[in-house]
C-alpha cells in the first residue's frame, strides 16, 4: 500500500515545470516592416481558421495601407467598426500623433513579437498591422459570448448579496473590489497552460496578508505546467498540499460577499478566468461550515444553526455505521421494546445490515447525482419518485427495512445542512469506510475510525496552515467564530490561522446607547 503511494506521490510531479524550463522563454519572432509578408506569415499560423478577419484599409492619400486582423465571435464589432475602422477610414493620421492619436480605443499597446500577437488575436484583442512598420498596435475589443451576472446557484443566501461570479475574470474582480475599495487590494497575475492559456489573478489585501503565504501560492501556481486550466477545482488539485486526502483543502465559492470576507480576514482570493468559482487559500475546517446569512442574522439564532450544522456532520458521518454496529454487535444497549420493533421489521429482510445499509445509500446517492444531471421541472420529481415510491415499494418487497429508510432518510438530510458542497461530498463519501468498519468491528471500529479519522485531520495542511486551527493547535481567541459566532463587536481581531500580518480589524468594544 505505502509503496503505491510513493509511486503515485512521484508521478504526481509530471504536472510541475523544471527550473530550465522556467527560464527558457519561446523562440522570438519578429514582425516584418512589409504588410505583405506579415498578412502570410499570420495566414500560415492561422490556417484553417474561417473565423480569421482580416480587414485591409487604406490609411492615407500616399497609399500607405493596414491590415486590421481579429477572430470573428471574440471581439466586441461595435467598438471595431465605431473605434478603430470608422477613425481610420475617415480620417486623416496625425503625424505627430500617429494611429494612437487617431484610434479611440481605451486600451492598446504595441508589441514586435509575433508570439505575443498570435495571442492577443486568440484571447479576443484585435491587431493592427502598417506597411513599413516593424511593430503592431494591440488594441483591447474584447467581446466574446458570457451570461449576465446571476445570483448562485450552489451557495443560495437568505439575506446576502444576490450576485454570483461569472465566467469573465475581469467582472469577477470588479465584484470584489466593490466590496473592498481599497488601494491596499491587490492582485497579481500569472499565466497557467501550454495551449489554452488561461490568466489567474491573485487578491489580497497587501498590509495584512503573510508574504511567505503568498510567496507559497506563488510558486505552486508558476510550477503548474499543463495544456489548459478549464475550471478553479482543476487548479486546486494542483496546488494543494496533501492530493490522497478526502477533506477539501482550498474553498470554492461562487459569492463575491464570501471572497471578499475572507480577504479581509488576510486570506486570498485565486480568480481564474473562464470559470465562475474563485479559490479561497489557506482554508481551514471550521470555515466549510460558515456561511454568510450567519453574519446578517442575531448571534443567537447564527449560534443554534452553526451548532445544527456540526451535530449534522456527525448524524451524516457516523449515523448509518452506529445502526448497523447496534444491529450486527451492540444490539444489548437498546432499549427492549425497541429492539423488538426493529427485529418485526427485519423479519422479511434477507440482508445483512451493511449490505441492506450499502444498497440504500447507493440508492440515494445515484437519486441525488439524477436530480443535479436531469433538467430542473424533471429533477425535482426526482425526489418524489425516489423517496416515495422506490422507498415504500422496497419495504413492501422485503428488501430494506423501515428503520434503514429512516436512517438513510435521516442522513440524507443532515449531509444537506452541511453549507459547503465539496465539504458534504467529502462526508458522504467517508460514510462508506465507517460502515464497513462498523460491520467488522462494531462500536469498536466506529471509535478507531474516529480515532485515525482525527489524526488525519489534525495532520493536514492548507499552503502550510494548519487545517485543523484553531482546534488544533488550540487558539482561544479564534473559538469566538467557531462552534458559535459570538457578537461582531467582539471580535476584533482576525483569526491567527490565517498567519496575517496585521491582527486588528476593528475597535472590539461593545456598542454604547447614545443619551437620550
Amino acid at each position: 500500500m505505502f509503496s503505491i503511494l510513493k509511486l503515485l506521490k512521484r508521478n504526481r510531479n509530471f504536472k510541475y515545470r523544471s527550473s530550465s524550463d522556467l527560464t527558457s522563454p519561446p523562440d522570438t519572432v519578429l514582425i516584418n516592416n512589409k504588410l505583405s509578408v506579415n498578412i502570410q506569415h499570420l495566414n500560415q499560423l492561422f490556417n484553417l481558421t474561417p473565423d480569421l478577419i482580416i480587414r485591409q484599409i487604406p490609411m492615407d492619400q500616399a497609399g500607405v495601407t493596414a491590415a486590421l486582423a481579429y477572430l470573428n465571435g471574440m471581439v466586441d464589432k461595435k467598438s471595431i467598426n465605431n473605434n478603430i475602422l470608422s477613425e481610420l477610414i475617415h480620417k486623416a493620421t496625425d503625424k505627430q500623433s500617429g494611429i494612437i492619436g487617431t484610434v479611440s480605443v481605451g486600451d492598446f499597446r504595441i508589441e514586435t513579437d509575433w508570439n505575443l500577437v498570435e495571442q492577443a488575436i486568440l484571447q479576443g484583442d484585435s491587431v493592427l498591422f502598417i506597411d513599413g512598420e516593424p511593430q503592431v498596435y494591440i488594441f483591447d475589443t474584447k467581446g466574446w459570448p458570457q451570461r449576465a451576472i446571476e445570483d448562485s446557484h450552489v451557495e443560495s443566501s437568505l439575506r446576502g448579496a444576490h450576485q454570483g461570479f461569472a465566467e469573465t475574470a475581469s467582472q469577477n474582480i470588479a465584484l470584489i473590489r466593490r466590496y473592498i475599495p481599497n488601494r491596499e487590494l491587490k492582485i497579481k497575475e500569472q499565466i497557467v497552460g501550454e495551449r489554452g492559456k488561461t490568466k489567474v489573478s491573485i487578491l489580497y489585501l497587501a498590509d495584512i496578508v503573510n508574504p511567505e503565504v503568498l510567496k507559497e501560492l506563488e510558486s505552486r501556481i508558476t510550477r503548474v505546467d499543463v495544456d489548459a486550466i478549464l475550471n478553479t477545482g482543476e487548479l486546486a488539485e494542483y496546488i494543494e498540499d496533501n492530493p490522497y486526502t478526502p477533506f477539501p483543502q482550498f474553498i470554492l465559492t461562487e459569492r463575491p460577499d464570501t471572497a471578499a470576507s475572507h480577504i479581509l480576514q488576510g486570506r486570498f482570493a485565486v480568480v481564474v478566468d473562464k470559470s465562475p468559482s474563485v479559490l479561497i487559500a489557506p482554508a481551514i475546517f471550521v470555515a466549510f461550515f460558515q456561511s454568510v446569512d450567519d453574519y446578517s442574522s442575531r448571534w443567537q439564532i447564527a449560534s443554534f444553526i452553526r451548532l445544527l450544522r456540526f451535530f449534522a456532520l456527525f448524524i451524516a458521518l457516523f449515523l448509518p455505521a452506529t445502526y448497523i454496529a447496534l444491529i450486527s454487535f451492540n444490539y444489548e444497549v437498546i432499549p427492549l421494546q425497541l429492539i423488538l420493533s426493529i427485529a418485526e421489521t427485519r423479519t422479511r429482510v434477507p440482508f445483512h445490515p451493511i449490505m441492506e445499509a450499502i444498497l440504500m445509500e447507493l440508492t440515494l446517492e445515484m437519486m441525488r447525482e439524477a436530480g443535479i444531471r436531469l433538467p430542473a421541472p424533471i429533477g425535482q420529481s426526482i425526489g418524489i419518485v425516489g423517496g416515495i415510491i422506490i422507498g415504500q415499494a422496497a419495504v413492501q418487497a422485503g428488501v430494506v427495512s423501515n428503520i434503514m429508510v429512516i436512517v438513510v432518510a435521516s442522513t440524507a438530510i443532515a449531509s444537506f445542512i452541511i453549507p459547503n458542497y465539496d465539504m458534504g461530498a467529502s462526508i458522504r463519501l467517508l460514510r462508506f469506510p465507517m460502515m464497513l468498519l462498523a460491520s467488522m468491528f462494531g462500536i469498536v471500529g466506529i471509535v478507531c475510525g474516529a480515532i485515525a479519522l482525527v489524526g488525519h485531520f489534525v495532520s493536514l495542511e492548507s499552503l502550510g496552515t494548519p487545517y485543523s486551527s484553531p482546534l488544533a493547535p488550540w487558539r482561544f481567541a479564534d473559538m469566538k467564530d467557531v462552534f458559535i459566532r459570538m457578537p461582531l463587536w467582539t471580535m476584533g481581531n482576525r483569526p491567527k490561522g490565517t498567519k496575517s500580518a496585521q491582527s486588528d480589524k476593528q475597535a472590539g468594544h461593545s456598542p454604547e446607547r447614545a443619551d437620550p
